[in-house]
C-alpha cells in the first residue's frame, strides 16, 4: 500500500474530518475523498445541519483513473457519471455524518428512508426485501439521539454489505453496531449526498477536486 493520506483533513464548520480513518470492523485505512456541509431551508433560512465526509479505499484511485484521469475538478463536479462510478465502485466506502445541530435517529432515518424508497420506486426496483431493510433501519435508529459532534458512520463494502455505527464524540468505534445485507441500500445511502440531486453540493465539489488532483 502506498502512503496515506492523499489529502489533508477538512474542517466543515465545527466538524474536523481527519485525512484518513480505519472504519469500524475494517482492516483497511481509508482516505478522505471529500467533505462538506449538509443543510436545508427552514422557514426561509438555510440551516446547517451536519458535516458529511466520504472516505474511500485506496484502490478507488486506479479504478476511477482508468476513465477519469485528465479531467479537472470542475469537469468532474458536473459529471453525473463520475459520481455514479464512486457510488457503484467495487471499493470500500465510509460515509461519516457528524452533527452540527442536534438531530434524532428518527429524523435521520426518516429522511434516508424517504430517499431510498422514492429512488427504488422510481426505478421500479422496490422489493419486499427492501421493505424489510428499511423497517430494520428505522428500528435501529428510533431511540438514538445525536447531540452536536456525534456521528453516524456508514460503511459499504465492495460486496455491498452495509454496516452502521454510532459515535458520541470524535472517535471512530472499533466495531460496527448493525449489519445490512442489501447492496442497493448501501448505494442509495452513498448516493444521497453526492448523487445527481445530492444534498451536499459542497461535499461533491470537494470530492471532485481531491480526486482530480490525486488521479492527475
Amino acid at each position: 500500500m502506498t502512503k496515506l493520506p492523499f489529502s489533508a483533513g477538512i474542517q466543515v464548520e465545527s466538524v474536523a474530518f481527519p485525512p484518513s480513518v480505519k472504519p469500524p470492523g475494517a482492516t483497511n485505512t481509508l482516505f478522505l475523498g471529500g467533505a462538506g456541509v449538509r443543510g436545508m431551508e427552514i422557514e426561509g433560512k438555510f440551516m446547517k445541519l451536519t458535516g458529511v465526509g466520504l472516505y474511500l479505499e485506496e484502490k478507488a484511485i486506479p479504478m476511477l483513473a482508468e476513465k477519469w484521469r485528465g479531467k479537472s475538478g470542475e469537469e468532474l463536479q458536473d459529471s453525473v457519471d463520475f459520481f455514479d462510478d464512486i457510488v457503484n465502485g467495487a471499493f470500500e466506502k465510509l460515509l461519516q455524518i457528524t452533527t452540527i445541530v442536534p438531530i434524532t435517529g428518527k429524523q435521520w432515518s426518516g429522511k434516508v428512508s424517504e430517499y431510498c424508497v422514492g429512488l427504488w420506486k422510481a426505478q421500479g426496483t422496490y422489493t419486499d426485501e427492501d421493505a424489510i431493510t428499511i423497517a430494520k433501519f428505522i428500528e435501529v435508529l428510533k431511540d438514538q439521539t445525536f447531540p452536536p459532534g456525534s456521528s453516524i458512520l456508514v460503511v459499504v463494502s465492495p460486496s455491498g454489505t452495509v454496516t452502521i455505527s454510532f459515535s458520541k464524540d470524535d472517535t471512530i468505534p472499533a466495531t460496527e453496531d448493525t449489519v445490512f445485507e442489501n447492496k442497493k441500500f448501501g448505494r442509495a445511502i452513498i448516493e444521497m449526498p453526492i448523487g445527481k440531486h445530492g444534498v451536499s453540493p459542497e461535499a461533491k465539489k470537494s470530492l471532485a477536486s481531491t480526486l482530480s488532483d490525486v488521479m492527475n
